[in-house]
């Protein structure tokens, strides 16, 4: 079985997230042999150990995974090419030192996994951040900045500057996404940014993907079947839209797809 396959069918603790990106970034790099980038990954997380393993603080730790992977090794988030498709591949992100919120937060979140530290990153819109410690007393830093403390007002001008100026901090912006939906938002980013470009091919194998290693994400599959459809391929279109309709419970989704279904169902 392929690492993508297994990837849909374990439990969501199962997955371990720098190993599950590294294989889905492996798919672009043909041949790639990924030990080298799992031993990196392991080398960051003794050297954080090494120097953060007496923190018990929350702080204290935060400062250990900043200390390491933002002033030792170099990891930042790349403003001056950050549309670059790079960014959100762990393989590229790893021997560039730059890349995305979200993939530089799944490199915070791992090693401080690997080391037993609680870290989780939090569905926070437009930008991926990282809580660190227990639900009493957390602190949430942001990778793309070197590992940076944020405030909750911080945090709070974060949400207004994506979601609008009246918009309140919310419960779901400070939730932890399960590592599937990490990997699911790591690949949108990359979906999004070819299609912006004008590719019309990249994603639609991006949002396959998406749907190989999370099949009950319905977005994934209104997305792959709108991008089918754009491809010509319509009775392709049909299938993704029927398995988005099996998994559903919303009722007026379901109406919804059922009359796009019924729509589709004369053509070719």
């Amino acid at each position: 079985m392929t690492p993508i396959l297994r990837l849909g069918l374990v439990d969501d603790d199962d997955i371990t997230l720098d190993v599950a990106a590294l294989e889905l970034a492996a798919l672009d790099h043909t041949g790639r042999d990924l030990a080298p980038y799992i031993d990196a990954v392991t080398v960051f997380a003794k050297r954080i150990a090494a120097v953060g393993g007496s923190a018990r603080s929350a702080m204290g730790r935060s400062e250990a995974l900043s200390a390491v992977l933002a002033q030792e090794y170099g990891f930042n988030g790349d403003r001056e090419t950050y549309e670059d498709s790079r960014n959100a591949d762990l393989i590229a992100v790893l021997e560039r030192r730059r890349g995305l919120p979200v993939a530089l937060s799944i490199l915070y979140t791992s090693a401080a996994r690997r080391i037993g530290w609680a870290a989780d990153i939090l569905n926070t819109p437009g930008h991926v951040l990282v809580r660190l410690g227990p639900l009493t007393a957390p602190v949430v830093i942001d990778p793309f900045n070197r590992g940076q403390v944020v405030a909750q007002t911080q945090l709070a001008r974060l949400v207004r500057q994506t979601q609008g100026r009246s918009s309140p901090l919310e419960v779901e912006h400070m939730a932890p996404m399960e590592n599937r939906m990490v990997l699911v938002r790591l690949l949108t980013n990359q979906a999004m940014r070819a299609e912006a470009s004008g590719d019309l091919a990249r994603p639609l194998v991006l949002f396959e993907r998406i749907t190989t290693i999370a099949p009950a994400y319905g977005y994934g599959w209104w997305e792959r079947a709108r991008l089918e459809l754009r491809a010509g391929r319509v009775s392709a279109a049909r299938d993704s839209l029927s398995a988005m309709l099996e998994m559903t419970r919303d009722t007026d989704m379901r109406v919804h797809i059922s009359t796009v279904l019924d729509a589709l169902a004369g053509a070719t």
